[in-house]
């Protein structure tokens, strides 16, 4: 389970799992208040995302001990079954609407979000298509079409629930991951037009997400006039407040109930007022070493299916933790879009531990994972030269 075989891996590993335990700290010191009122417990969202830590880092080691072709075989189902559950939220009752966007399943006790899901799933779908479709990814209708028609079927399958954000982060992991892998960009062209144009009509049509968008282009925020300012502003009074040095951990006012989502969507705020602009860097840059281990594993990566799912994840990830920084520092509007590895959430951190742990079974020996799939690939070229004699 713990043997090493490439530095990718270990720099992979441990970067991530740093990122895993520090984003441990910081739920705990920002959730404590909302803990205690909503729960009547300081620690119940800190246990409650420790516990999934526990599930989530064992998941990521396992997942790191599967070859390649048994993702490639389970890459269809799992696609299908999370679409499927994705249609439970959106035409069942039993999808819950959260924040003005219905993309929780609701099975008695339990809770969580499909659209999580079919990010793993969509990771693992790319990197079997790819594979089998590499000699066709210079033509748009052979090629790319088939693969924007299923990856764009179930990304439409979470917009249909009303999460711009994470539809925003699953067409760039689609996209993003075509361009990493060799398709030309005059191929991908129409579809980010088209994409671009989606989400502004999906855009327009929400009045709340109109009200956070003009008043992130008008600049409203600056004089605190609106309610759709409240979360924008308080985000950065908490950066403010915390200068170079920060208030110390676990001194933080803004989560006083004062800024919403402290704990999940604008835990960056709290980390940059805790342990101010040095602590707010070195999350960035451990985010930047993270980009790097992807890079370094996607660069050593010998088949069309490391390939894929290295850079789907590497969008993902790194990706999303660009959109989050950024709405706290006021480069995008409020998105909804968490910290990976680091904001509360348990179906985000278990299915962002489980899609690396995928990148790390291709990144623990390249070479073997090359020489695995040369042998399957001639398995299958003769049987079928077999099936052609008969």
């Amino acid at each position: 389970m713990f043997r090493v075989e490439s530095k990718d891996y270990v720099l992979l590993l441990s970067t991530t799992v740093f990122l895993v335990l520090f984003g441990l700290v910081m739920v705990l010191s920002s959730s404590t208040v909302e803990s205690r009122l909503e729960d009547g417990d300081f620690f119940f969202q800190a246990a409650r995302q420790g516990m999934f830590a526990v599930i989530g880092l064992p998941l990521m080691l396992i997942a790191s001990r599967f070859p390649e072709r048994f993702w490639l075989r389970i890459a269809w189902p799992l696609l299908i079954v999370s679409c499927a559950l994705q249609l439970l939220v959106v035409a069942t009752p039993l999808g819950i609407e959260v924040g003005g966007n219905t993309n929780w399943l609701a099975v008695g006790p339990v809770q969580f979000q499909p659209s999580e899901l079919i990010k793993v799933a969509l990771v693992l779908w790319l990197g079997l298509i790819v594979t089998k479709k590499q000699a066709y990814l210079g033509d748009f209708r052979k090629g790319i079409i088939p693969i924007l028609l299923v990856g764009g079927g179930s990304i439409g399958l979470v917009l249909l629930g009303g999460d711009l954000g994470t539809v925003m982060i699953m067409g760039a992991m689609l996209l993003g991951a075509l361009f990493l892998v060799g398709v030309r960009f005059r191929l991908l062209l129409p579809p980010v037009l088209l994409s671009a144009a989606v989400f502004v009509i999906v855009a327009v049509s929400s009045d709340s997400r109109m009200r956070r968008i003009s008043a992130f282009l008008e600049e409203n925020c600056a004089q605190g006039d609106s309610d759709d300012c409240w979360q924008i502003q308080h985000g950065r009074f908490a950066l403010a407040n915390g200068g170079v040095f920060g208030v110390g951990l676990g001194n933080s006012t803004a989560k006083w109930s004062w800024l919403p989502a402290a704990d999940n969507d604008f835990i960056f705020a709290i980390i940059g007022e805790e342990l101010g602009l040095i602590g707010a860097v070195i999350v960035i840059a451990l985010f930047v070493l993270l980009a790097v281990a992807f890079a370094r594993v996607l660069r050593s990566a010998q088949t069309p299916f490391a390939k894929t799912v290295t850079a789907s994840v590497m969008v993902w990830v790194i990706g999303q933790a660009c959109v989050n920084i950024g709405v706290v520092l006021g480069v995008f509007p409020v998105l909804g879009v968490p910290l990976p590895l680091v904001s509360a959430g348990g179906t985000a951190l278990v299915t962002t531990l489980f899609a690396i742990g995928v990148v790390l079974s291709v990144a623990r020996d390249p070479e073997a994972t090359a020489r695995a799939a040369a042998r399957a690939t001639a398995r299958v070229a003769a049987r079928a030269a077999a099936g052609r004699t008969r």
